[in-house]
């Protein structure tokens, strides 16, 4: 379990596909309201908040994105990888409206791990999408959606 009290900086990796035509607006709001998959972070507690997108499929981009941010955020305010958590959005982590999950998921996990960071799952999570997910009408496995 990461102990989010302990971190300073979450770094949302958003989907560049879908980043070409969402906002980000939903994620940023569950962030800033704790809601979805901010849910577990403290109300009370002031975070600095990045987003980025993972570059594009394959994901490979995150690595070196997320390298960067390590070494100039160390260098300029002595920010440590410990206090930085990655979380991973929904449109990487759950079928929805814009795809089903990334299929390089468990790649950009793996990236993630390489540079010691913690990582977490899901943002903003669609009460619609979330229905649609329990009633089976998003197939994984085909890639297609029911609706």
């Amino acid at each position: 379990m990461i102990d989010l009290k302990n971190k300073d900086y979450v770094v949302v990796v958003q989907c560049h596909i879908v980043k070409e035509r969402c906002s980000g607006y939903n994620c940023e709001r569950a962030f800033n309201e704790r809601t979805g998959g901010f849910a577990a972070y403290p109300k009370d507690k002031a975070y600095r908040m990045l987003n980025l997108t993972c570059g594009g499929c394959c994901g490979r981009a995150t690595h070196r994105k997320l390298s960067n941010l390590i070494r100039r955020i160390n260098k300029a305010e002595g920010i440590t990888k410990d206090r930085i958590v990655v979380q991973l959005s929904s449109c990487i982590t759950k079928d929805n409206f814009h795809a089903p999950p990334c299929p390089h998921l468990d790649y950009l996990k793996r990236l993630i791990a390489k540079l010691d960071l913690d990582v977490r799952e899901d943002t903003y999570i669609d009460k619609k999408s979330e229905m649609r997910r329990k009633a089976g009408l998003y197939n994984t496995n085909t890639g297609e959606n029911k609706q």
